[in-house]
């Protein structure tokens, strides 16, 4: 371990081999921080927060700090990071209250942007790209390979689905499906996140059959329930598909149009 001699760290803190951390930086008890992980200076961790290996932590950020949320009432809840995740200048990631899963959860190789913050309570997957100063509110839950742009915020208790992008400056007060393109103020739906699918190398069959799967639920004039029977009866079943109408299907905001 390199640890600055500037730095406080607890004696109730749990640093695996590896662990570098950087001047001023302050360490609370009850913190596990995984192998090689590298917090660099200024940066805060709080009590309840465990973080993986092989994580960069950037000078300024904020981990661990109490909800933001009237109803807290100092409960013990965690925060909880996963492996190879990347956090950027002044981000900020709260714990969680006692409400719903009780945790907030930061999953494997993410890279969450300079000023971004993710609040109590929010479930976030793997490599998921918050970038600058995105934020979410409290009880997001954001699926693996999101792209979330720069200066976007999300409401409380709302879903973004795997494989979409939501543009720059974007207000999202619903839920994003799976593998779609979405952007603005109220934040709207414009197709396919096809070059996105194309990079991660889905099959062509799989991108076409999620074209028609997307043409039917948003480009028709179908009710939603009546456009995802037609969904499961007109398009190649795949997993993909699958995936698609039942996030559409289990929303509970509503889904962005």
């Amino acid at each position: 371990m390199k640890i600055h001699p500037t730095a406080v760290v607890s004696g109730a803190a749990n640093l695996a081999e590896g662990v570098e951390i950087g001047p001023y930086s302050i360490i609370a008890a009850d913190v596990n921080i995984g192998k090689n992980t590298v917090i660099g200076p200024h940066v805060v961790i709080e009590e309840h927060t465990d973080i993986g290996a092989g994580c960069r932590v950037f000078q300024f950020a904020s981990i661990g700090a109490m909800p933001q949320d009237l109803k807290f009432r100092g409960e013990i809840t965690r925060t909880i990071i996963g492996d190879h995740n990347t956090i950027r200048e002044f981000a900020t990631i709260h714990r969680a209250t006692a409400a719903d899963i009780g945790v907030t959860i930061l999953g494997h190789g993410n890279l969450i942007m300079a000023y971004c913050h993710i609040a109590h309570n929010c479930k976030l997957g793997n490599r998921i790209v918050m970038a600058n100063a995105a934020n979410l509110a409290g009880h997001v839950h954001v699926e693996d390979n999101a792209i979330i742009g720069g200066m976007t915020g999300i409401h409380q208790f709302t879903r973004i689905g795997a494989h979409c992008i939501i543009g720059g400056c974007s207000a999202v007060g619903k839920d994003i499906p799976p593998f779609v393109m979405a952007s603005g103020n109220m934040a709207r739906l414009y197709g396919l996140n096809l070059i996105g699918l194309k990079r991660r190398s889905f099959a062509p069959e799989t991108i076409q059959a999620l074209k028609l799967a997307y043409r039917i639920v948003f480009r028709s004039s179908l009710l939603l329930k009546t456009a995802l029977e037609k969904v499961r009866t007109d398009v190649p079943d795949c997993p993909e598909v699958r995936q698609f109408i039942d996030f559409i299907q289990n929303s509970q905001r509503g889904i962005c149009r």
